[in-house]
């Protein structure tokens, strides 16, 4: 299968990353060919990539916000746990992983690589059936950091078991009576942190497995954040956490 992604810093992360076969450019006829857009170009020359000049109206029906380029691709990569867990050692640092338990929203789960990838996040594990998987979609609303990120698609329960024999700790985000700081979590230490559905939250299963269930501090009248925004900020108070006391595993 090949997948089209649109917009030029996801098409520009295809070139970098360099993980995907790429078939062709498309780039609308007339367009300004300068900035990121004449990068993307020195990058097909480079590879000798084939570019088509086509019509703006035949990008437009590939989706909104394309920028006058898109791009023909091998479908997405995906990693495997021992990837991610090797991927922690050859860096030397305390294992940091984002499980995503259903997650449905592609925007929400785009928002969320695109956090794990500027975090240093070293790999993500979401569900085989029954939640977003990585398409163009999700490419674009990352921006392009899926193409830099490991992610892994595997049952998260076995994934928890996995994690928890390399000594993570792993901490569920839920707000509830049941629920601590999350800086009270060991957050520079070996961790995997698990998100849950938009609108349930974790299933009972993997709330069950979470070693600690943690909250974000709120202070407003609104009770609670968008999936994709307590992920982001958790993931940022880690990294926090991590930078003033670092550890490794």
């Amino acid at each position: 299968m090949r997948d089209i992604i649109t917009g030029r810093n996801p098409v520009y992360e295809v070139f970098q990353a360099h993980r995907r076969q790429v078939f062709r450019l498309l780039v609308a006829a007339g367009v300004e060919e300068k900035g990121r857009l004449a990068e993307i170009l020195s990058l097909a020359a480079k590879y000798k990539i084939q570019v088509e000049r086509v019509a703006r109206q035949r990008l437009d029906a590939l989706g909104e916000g394309h920028q006058g380029v898109a791009i023909e691709v091998s479908e997405y990569p995906f990693s495997t746990l021992p990837d991610i867990l090797a991927l922690a050692r050859k860096r030397q640092e305390s294992l940091l992983v984002l499980l995503l338990d259903m997650l449905q929203n592609p925007q929400n789960l785009g928002t969320l690589l695109r956090s794990a990838e500027a975090t240093g996040v070293h790999g993500v594990v979401i569900p085989f059936r029954h939640a977003a998987d990585v398409t163009p979609a999700v490419v674009h609303a990352s921006s392009g950091a899926t193409e830099h990120l490991l992610v892994a698609q595997m049952n998260l329960s076995q994934a928890i078991d996995s994690l928890k024999e390399q000594d993570a700790w792993v901490v569920g985000l839920e707000g509830g009576p049941d629920s601590r700081p999350l800086t009270e979590a060991p957050l520079s230490g070996p961790l995997a942190l698990v998100v849950g559905n938009e609108g349930e939250g974790m299933r009972r299963l993997i709330r069950q497995k979470c070693d600690l269930l943690a909250q974000l501090p709120m202070r407003g009248r609104v009770d609670s954040l968008n999936a994709a925004v307590a992920g982001s900020i958790a993931l940022y108070m880690v990294l926090q956490a991590r930078s003033l006391r670092p550890a490794t595993s």
